[in-house]
């Protein structure tokens, strides 16, 4: 991950230093933070998207039962004490709920802008806002939220229905014209029976240019 990102030498009285444009504590923060309060019950994998202008982390799950988006950084409930527990004692994580108080703390140390939270039924995404990058197009615009979390999920060959039961979809309709159908006329994902797009065998895969907008960390 952090190769993936720049870097500035800023000097000092005994030479210089290196340092990342975004707290390297902070992204292991949120990325312990996604291993520890994940939904382990999904196939969905915990995912780090890099693009030219921010770096996402992206969780299976969205709150645990009880929580709402306004009670983060004020409360927490633990989705696997077990886990937690484990990585406490590794000295890991701190108290529970900490994680994001000290992941804005942390960015707000560095100068850096602190990170938006996008919670959903199935999802948590935190979103670092890169500075100081030569921005390249690298990312068409037609690759939305929906689009980057369907490659998300696309770490093997799935037919439509589980696609859409993982994603939280039940309007065949829309989910194909706004979200299959972008992804395959973007090449970011291929059938594997193109010949017979409608064949009940179909499935879908990423392609070399999906795989390179995601990043799998852990199942």
């Amino acid at each position: 991950m952090e190769s993936r990102l720049n870097t500035q030498m800023i000097p000092h009285s005994k030479g210089r230093e290196e340092r990342l444009e975004l707290p390297d504590d902070a992204l292991r923060e949120a990325l312990v933070n996604a291993l520890v309060h994940r939904d382990y019950r999904s196939t969905a994998n915990v995912q780090i998207h890099i693009y030219h202008d921010r770096l996402e982390i992206i969780t299976p799950g969205g709150l645990p039962a009880g929580m709402k988006a306004e009670d983060l950084g004020v409360k927490s409930v633990p989705r696997n004490p077990l886990l937690f527990d484990i990585f406490y004692r590794m000295e890991l994580v701190e108290q529970i709920g900490s994680g994001i108080n000290r992941i804005k703390e942390l960015c707000e140390e560095s100068g850096v802008k602190i990170p938006t939270f996008d919670v959903s039924d199935n999802w948590f995404t935190v979103v670092f806002n890169r500075k100081n990058v030569e921005v390249t197009p690298q990312v068409t615009p037609q690759v939305t939220p929906q689009v980057e979390k369907l490659l998300s999920i696309l770490n093997r060959e799935m037919g439509r229905v589980e696609i859409m039961e993982i994603m939280g979809y039940k309007d065949k309709k829309n989910f194909v014209k706004n979200i299959l159908n972008k992804a395959l006329n973007n090449d970011l994902i291929e059938m594997t029976v193109p010949d017979k797009p409608k064949s009940r065998n179909q499935k879908y895969r990423l392609t070399d240019k999906g795989k390179t907008l995601v990043i799998p960390v852990s199942k």
